[in-house]
């Protein structure tokens, strides 16, 4: 089954072998991380006997980590030599992961490897996208297309393999969590010095290396109303990791059949590419995008608070995703048209930075309603509360100050 027109035309392309070298890499370093995270709250919750907040707090530092680190390796990206900033990054998800496996048990240090690796791992990703830019430029969305790719493959594989492997013993996760972290950095020791030698250094941007003055406030207030949605969102999305997960294990749902959850989410994102477009071909309002998808995500959470059985489990988790690839794209193709001339490096940085808030606070949020109440009353505020973005999305560019043609030329 083709994957994407955009993938087999990379495929097809005269693109550079060190491409492929970035998505294999990409691949074996998402498949090792997939291992665990899909486990995480599982596992402090159910093996260290700590309440669903508490998992929350250590997944939301893990979280800020990785947005800390996200910060550093582009900002070394750009300043120092990008070879040497993912090889230390991976260096410190490698030591962590390796740390990691001895001292597992012991929930201090559980928590503090784990908010190094996220930190090691935020160093990275960051260098990874903007070396396959300067690698390939030509190449354009198909570069990122193929990354895009390679991590939900690794995804899918890391979660498959990770359910089966813990349902035999938790201590081999990390075992082999940290084995392909060992081999990933292996690649990057030997493979990665020649990519030191890249030729566009702005690759990455974020929100703090974005410091001009914000000229257009009309379109800045729409982005904010926009994306207060967007943060909704991730808030109802990472449920699934964070209180989700360990419910699954308490109704009697085995480990590796909630892992096999995260696998249908990552071969389907793939496998389902061409339907998306064929979709997004004829909606083309990226409004109405939203609406779909914020719906389509409405029912997941639906289905998910009446299942009791993995089939059911398995079949929101596939409306969810259907949800996921026609909404996100909505969010930075909007942030686009609303920036102004020279401007959209910040306004993406902050579609970015809200979904990383989002990831923050939706494990301690729901942590904290499930110890309080329960499992059904979160159901109900999630579904509740993913009203908001169709509010948000309707008014979010009602008071927009001047023209579109005008935010893009920076008036």
């Amino acid at each position: 089954m083709k994957i994407s027109k955009d993938f087999n035309s990379f495929e097809k392309s005269d693109r550079p072998k060190q491409i492929w070298l970035l998505v294999a890499a990409t691949t074996i370093n998402v498949t090792g991380g997939s291992l665990l995270w899909p486990l995480n709250s599982i596992y402090i919750h159910n093996e260290l006997g700590r309440t669903l907040a508490f998992a929350g707090f250590i997944l939301m530092f893990n979280q800020a980590a990785n947005v800390i680190g996200n910060l550093i390796g582009g900002t070394l990206f750009d300043r120092y030599s990008p070879y040497k900033t993912m090889l230390y990054g991976t260096l410190l998800s490698m030591l962590s992961a390796i740390m990691l496996s001895f001292f597992h048990r012991e929930i201090t240090a559980y928590a503090v490897f784990l908010v190094l690796m996220g930190l090691g791992s935020g160093i990275t990703w960051p260098v990874m996208y903007a070396m396959a830019g300067s690698l390939w430029p030509e190449g354009g969305r198909r570069t990122f297309n193929a990354i895009y790719v390679a991590q939900n493959l690794g995804v899918a594989l890391g979660a498959t393999i990770g359910g089966y492997v813990a349902s035999v013993s938790f201590d081999y996760i990390f075992i082999a969590n940290a084995s392909l972290f060992a081999v990933f950095f292996f690649i990057v020791l030997t493979s990665f010095k020649k990519f030191d030698n890249v030729s566009d250094k702005q690759m990455h941007t974020s929100v703090i290396g974005q410091s001009a003055e914000i000229k257009d406030k009309s379109a800045f207030t729409a982005l904010l109303i926009l994306c207060s949605g967007f943060l909704i969102i991730w808030i109802a999305y990472t449920q699934w990791q964070a209180t989700i997960a360990p419910y699954t294990q308490e109704i009697g749902i085995p480990l590796e059949q909630y892992s096999t959850l995260w696998a249908i989410n990552g071969f389907l994102i793939v496998l389902s590419q061409p339907l998306v477009k064929w979709i997004t071909d004829r909606i083309t309002s990226t409004k109405m995008q939203i609406y779909i998808g914020t719906v389509i995500m409405i029912l997941s959470f639906t289905i998910a608070m009446f299942a009791g059985e993995f089939t059911m489990f398995a079949i929101a988790m596939m409306i969810l995703t259907m949800g996921e690839v026609i909404m996100w794209p909505a969010f930075p193709t909007l942030a686009n048209e609303l920036a102004p001339k020279g401007r959209s490096g910040f306004y993406q940085g902050l579609v970015n930075s809200i979904a990383a808030v989002g990831r923050m606070l939706g494990p301690v949020i729901g942590g904290i309603i499930v110890d309080v109440y329960d499992m059904e009353v979160l159901f109900f505020v999630i579904i509740a509360i993913l009203l908001i973005p169709f509010i948000t999305t309707k008014f979010f560019d009602r008071n927009l100050k001047v023209s579109s043609e005008k935010i893009n030329e920076g008036v």
